[in-house]
């Protein structure tokens, strides 16, 4: 069975979250959501997340999963607020602790910090499925922009994170600690092996020169227009493009108040003693 998906552009982070479910059982999941933060101010906010639950109760869903892709550094995760609102688990890639244990390293997290993923409930394998509604989410490892990242195939529908662009911008850097161009290359060419009518669903478009903010494309389009890596291009050209283009990105804006909410399941620290909770920023580490 094939899922109906809804995307939801988060204009500030330039992000799309999902809603992917079963249109017989009215059972579904949501993927890659975001919480609401301006770093400026250091507030958070639910709006958006709280957007999502009632598009999801406007359709009469039951939300079984709250999974992300991989542990972002662009926008702070919603997945504990959302799983605490919804009664809904939480699931990531089987990686997910190798991406911990280097941020718990970088943030100097004491022993309180537990890098073995339990601040989710399950780490997906490669291959791995499981059954919402009358779908089928199988789990295919894509990693390359971060060691962690996982696509979810359900049906006909692929959600992939930051692996894939839009056709016109190409594919995710892998730069961030553990990312790798050729493994990026071959977790690529994977998805793209998939039937050609397979619809793509990534976490993120910038509208590149003005086009309409777009997030769904499919095989035969990305594997004929991707500027990066259509068919043809070889995996020694890809690797030396994304060393040259990676050279010249700078850090999200958000990776380091990001990422140590999202190694943490989407939550942030603990409140200290006069009750206000802190994010920490490592100088001079990225």
């Amino acid at each position: 069975m094939n899922p109906d998906v809804i995307g939801f552009f988060h204009t500030p982070t330039f992000s799309v979250s999902y809603l992917a479910f079963d249109p017989a059982t009215r059972h579904g999941v949501l993927i890659d959501a975001v919480l609401d933060y301006d770093h400026k101010a250091g507030r958070s906010s639910t709006g958006f997340a709280d957007g999502l639950i009632e598009a999801a109760r406007m359709r009469g869903l039951t939300i079984e999963w709250v999974l992300e892709t991989h542990l972002h550094a662009d926008h702070l995760s919603a997945q504990g607020y959302l799983k605490d609102k919804l009664g809904a688990r939480s699931g990531i890639g089987a990686r997910a602790p190798e991406v911990q244990a280097n941020f718990k390293t970088i943030y100097n997290l004491g022993s309180e910090f537990r890098p073995d993923g339990s601040q989710f409930d399950r780490l997906f394998a490669d291959g791995e499925k499981t059954a919402v509604g009358g779908l089928t989410v199988e789990v295919m490892a894509t990693p390359g922009h971060t060691p962690a990242c996982i696509s979810y195939c359900i049906g006909d529908a692929v959600f992939h994170g930051d692996t894939l662009f839009m056709p016109d911008y190409g594919t995710a850097r892998c730069d961030f600690p553990g990312g790798d161009g050729a493994t990026l290359y071959r977790s690529i060419r994977r998805i793209l092996s998939l039937p050609p009518e397979t619809r793509l669903f990534n976490c993120h478009d910038y509208g590149p020169n003005g086009r309409p903010i777009a997030w769904e494309t499919t095989v035969a389009v990305q594997r004929r227009d991707n500027i990066h890596i259509k068919d043809g291009v070889s995996e020694a050209d890809f690797v030396t493009l994304r060393k040259t283009r990676d050279a010249t990105l700078e850090a999200p804006i958000l990776i380091l108040s990001a990422l140590q909410v999202n190694i943490r399941g989407g939550r942030f620290p603990a409140p200290e003693s006069n009750g206000t909770a802190y994010l920490k920023i490592p100088l001079n580490r990225l």
